[in-house]
């Protein structure tokens, strides 16, 4: 079942645009303070800067429901790059051009890259090499994450 704020972010999401932060705060709060995550849950791709860290931070402590672990997946850039630009051509993404990523890179360094040393600080990160055929990351990823 789709929530208001789910087909909000869709309006954003179909339209190309980025979800605005409030909503995509907004979103995650609903999510974590839903009754079937009890047992566990993952967050990919959030959160994206340390103010929505913090944020994060602030509502898992109001709902007693700490952060195990961050986990990053090490992966050279011009190996991402190359994945990438081979994805963009086998599936017709045009989001997928070097030039794309590598501006995605960029944000990635000034906006993203602070997290690690966030999380790094409050002893939650948990580095695994992606740079390794996909079922060993699988089997660091299981082990980390204790699935």
């Amino acid at each position: 079942m789709q929530t208001d704020l789910g087909k909000k972010a869709k309006f954003y999401l179909d339209s190309g645009e980025l979800v605005p932060n409030e909503l995509v705060l907004s979103l995650v709060e609903e999510r974590l303070t839903a009754d079937d995550i009890s047992s566990g849950w993952i967050l990919d791709g959030f959160p994206r800067n340390v103010d929505q860290a913090t944020f994060l931070d602030e509502l898992l402590q109001k709902f007693n429901k700490p952060i195990d672990c961050v986990v990053n997946l090490e992966v050279p850039d011009e190996v991402i790059i190359s994945r990438l630009v081979q994805r963009g051509l086998q599936e017709g993404r045009s989001d997928d051009t070097e030039e794309t990523i590598r501006h995605r890179l960029d944000v990635y360094l000034a906006q993203t890259e602070p997290l690690i040393d966030f999380y790094r600080h409050r002893q939650k990160l948990v580095s695994v090499d992606g740079n390794q055929p996909v079922d060993e990351v699988t089997a660091e990823l299981t082990k980390v994450l204790q699935v």
